[in-house]
């Protein structure tokens, strides 16, 4: 398990934070929204609280990930954090985008009302903003260590990401912020027209901006479930390692996949010098699966297994999930 003040306990603390503040800011909309009868305050609330409901599993999926291997699960709980990470993409979807389309609707072929203390909203959404600002800049800071660890950019990291609780506090705070101005902008029209229509098309734009941001965490934790490979520097890095062992003669397959954040499986079939004996081929096994996990800090499970580089349907099957071996690794 990780240390609180490492990658684990920064993740924690940006959850925590992030949760505090979407239900502080859920009740504070959920007020507003009574008060002003704006529909696009509503869908904000029911945005806060799907925000909210993000961080429960968010955490659970901090939790629950870190319990170590046993015998039903060997290579360790990892992939939790990637189930419950979208299952919050899917509570960001129903719980907040599909509420925000029902009240945009609603609000645009609905009964005309007239707004009342656009004030009180205008207060709510300023005191929103500045609270969401402080999450979201949690949330960057805590990307900009992690890509600056992994040696990547910004937009990198985003898409390369093995840890998926940080990208969705990111990616839901940004939408949080775009949100509270598109909402600021439907009270503002409303007031300055005497329509609702702009005050339901807002709640509409919401709704949209939501559903957005969980098809993109979605795709981002549905990848990782199926079992992504490593980052393609590691998978370079490992590949030139082994080509480099003395007693390899050709690194003929390589697998990697994500077992979690931070975890890494690798699977290799090598071609050996046929010079060597049994002995020496295991021994060579064993040295060089710790020189992996001793330059790769994520590399957690290595599996070497001794092939023929000519056995055709080796080389078949190769070719069809990679193309041409040569190519690829100098990519």
């Amino acid at each position: 398990m990780s240390d609180e003040n490492g990658p684990a306990g920064e993740s924690t603390l940006t959850v925590v934070l992030a949760g505090g503040v979407n239900l502080a800011i859920a009740i504070m909309k959920f007020v507003a929204s009574l008060i002003t009868g704006s529909g696009a305050m509503m869908s904000e609330a029911a945005h806060s609280v799907a925000d909210t409901i993000t961080e429960v599993l968010l955490l659970t999926a901090l939790r629950r990930s870190e319990r170590p291997p046993d015998r039903m699960h060997p290579f360790g709980y990892g992939k939790e954090r990637y189930f419950w990470s979208l299952l919050a993409a899917v509570s960001i979807f129903a719980s907040g985008a599909m509420f925000s389309f029902y009240e945009g609707f609603a609000t645009i072929f609905g009964h005309e009302e007239e707004q009342a203390s656009p004030i009180v909203g205008y207060i709510v959404l300023a005191l929103a903003f500045a609270m969401e600002s402080v999450s979201w800049v949690q949330a960057v800071r805590q990307t900009r260590a992690d890509a600056a660890e992994e040696n990547r950019s910004f937009g990198q990291h985003l898409r390369m990401v093995d840890d998926p609780t940080s990208k969705t506090v990111l990616f839901e705070d940004s939408a949080a912020l775009i949100g509270l101005l598109i909402a600021f902008a439907g009270i503002g029209l409303h007031q300055l027209t005497g329509s609702q229509v702009w005050d339901g098309i807002a709640s509409v734009c919401i709704g949209a901006l939501l559903a957005v941001v969980a098809y993109i965490l979605g795709r981002t934790n549905r990848g990782l479930l199926i079992g992504r490979q490593a980052d393609p520097v590691m998978v370079r890095g490992i590949r030139d390692h082994l080509a480099a062992a003395p007693e390899i003669e050709a690194v003929v397959d390589l697998q990697t996949m994500l077992l979690g954040t931070d975890s890494v499986l690798v699977c290799t079939r090598v071609d050996f010098d046929d010079a060597l004996g049994a002995s020496d081929v295991e021994h060579a096994c064993v040295r060089l699966a710790a020189e992996l996990q001793l330059r790769f800090s994520d590399v957690t499970e290595v599996f070497i297994e001794p092939v023929p580089r000519t056995d055709p349907d080796l080389r078949a099957s190769v070719l069809r999930r990679y193309g041409d071996l040569s190519e690829r690794w100098n990519q």
